[in-house]
């Protein structure tokens, strides 16, 4: 990896920090609407897959219903817009994650790379990437499939893990500032 990774965990750390004490009144606003919502505590947390292939805890806000076990109508919005990611501004001043990189996985798929696909665990895993941009009605493309798994684990994941290493490959300030601009536009312009 070049220079820019340790550059890459100051302004990881540093604009996190400053958007939580920005965003700290909205923070505690979607964390009851989602408490009421959800009729439960309105934090989601599961276990991923993060650098190294060392597994952490992701926060998010919840936005299914425990008992119902479908988004409310609250929760869709939530995750159409992002909102339920916002708590990953913790994950990241924690240096589990960064604002760029892939998505964190559940166990049984970036642990599992071998040979050259392994290289992917050297990043930290990301809020948003090219791969999550391209891919951003995923569930829409597994709904449509015959066998929703077999078409991730053949189709998909092996697509974005190809994305993922032509980002390491080409990590830069300007790379990352590109990916997150795209996603600003895709998640609030589309």
């Amino acid at each position: 990896m070049n220079q820019y990774k340790h550059w890459k965990i100051v302004f990881d750390v540093v604009l996190s920090a400053f958007l939580i004490i920005l965003m700290f009144p909205l923070l505690i606003i979607l964390f009851i609407i989602a408490s009421i919502d959800t009729q439960s505590n309105g934090v989601f947390f599961q276990r991923r897959i993060g650098q190294h292939g060392k597994p952490f805890i992701i926060y998010k806000f919840k936005t299914i219903h425990d008992t119902v076990g479908k988004s409310s109508a609250i929760g869709l919005i939530l995750r159409k817009f992002k909102f339920d990611e916002l708590p990953q501004l913790f994950n990241i001043v924690k240096r589990e994650m960064s604002f760029v990189g892939p998505r964190p996985d559940v166990e049984g798929y970036y642990d599992k790379l071998e040979g050259e696909f392994r290289k992917v665990l050297k990043l930290k895993p990301g809020i948003t990437s090219e791969a999550s941009i391209k891919y951003s009605n995923e569930e829409i493309i597994l709904a449509q499939q015959e066998n929703p798994l077999q078409y991730n684990d053949e189709v998909l994941f092996p697509d974005k893990v190809k994305m993922n290493l032509n980002y390491l490959e080409n990590m830069s300030f300007k790379n990352d500032l590109q990916i997150l601009f795209k996603t600003f536009f895709k998640v609030f312009i589309k």
